[in-house]
């Protein structure tokens, strides 16, 4: 009887890239709008099941014992960041490390480090010097069209609200509908881009 053929040796897995990281994002959003979800994966060239694995990875990269830290794996994965800034908040100086997102060209993803080199946020912002959206009412608040900030300080006082996951944020506001009226709204973001908003009717 022939001995059993031994199984080939594995490679090193593929290293983790900056087009994975973009279908990292897009599978949290893809809970609230498949279909703006779809037509970017069209735009990558990328199926369903690449945007699967690559979450399928990154979420063994995050929970693995050897685990890097939060910025030390973004650098890894999307190279030396566009920009460092500092930021003060309160009495703690902070940096904001900024990095570009082919998906959307006028939006940074940015890490903001604490003085310890802890990650206090990670999330996408307007990139420096891109148009602002016109925020006036309900319906200027379509999917994908603002970050958390923005709409936070269009429709002031805004209140933030506890996501369902570490990627998902909520703020409560009111905002004019297409007849002027006030009204209560609930608005969900994800990797700080606008998903969807309700309102209180």
């Amino acid at each position: 009887m022939p001995s059993p053929i031994p199984p080939a040796p594995k490679g090193p897995a593929s290293p983790f890239t900056p087009l994975d990281f973009q279908l990292v994002l897009l599978r949290r959003m893809a809970d609230h709008n498949p279909d703006l979800v779809a037509d970017a994966r069209r735009e990558l060239d990328v199926s369903i099941t690449d945007m699967r694995e690559a979450n399928k990875r990154w979420q063994a990269m995050l929970r693995s014992p050897r685990a890097r830290a939060a910025a030390s794996r973004y650098r890894s994965i999307l190279g030396p960041p566009e920009s460092v800034t500092p930021r003060t908040i309160g009495d703690l100086e902070c940096e904001a490390l900024l990095w570009p997102v082919p998906l959307w060209p006028d939006l940074r993803f940015e890490v903001m480090l604490a003085p310890n080199g802890a990650v206090w946020n990670e999330w996408l912002v307007r990139a420096p010097g891109a148009p602002t959206p016109r925020l006036r009412a309900l319906a200027d608040l379509t999917p994908w069209s603002c970050t958390v900030d923005e709409a936070a300080r269009a429709f002031a006082p805004a209140r933030p609200l506890e996501g369902t996951a570490p990627s998902r944020f909520g703020l409560s506001f009111t905002a004019p509908d297409a007849e002027g009226v006030r009204r209560e709204c609930v608005a969900e973001f994800t990797w700080g881009l606008l998903q969807r908003v309700g309102t209180g009717d």
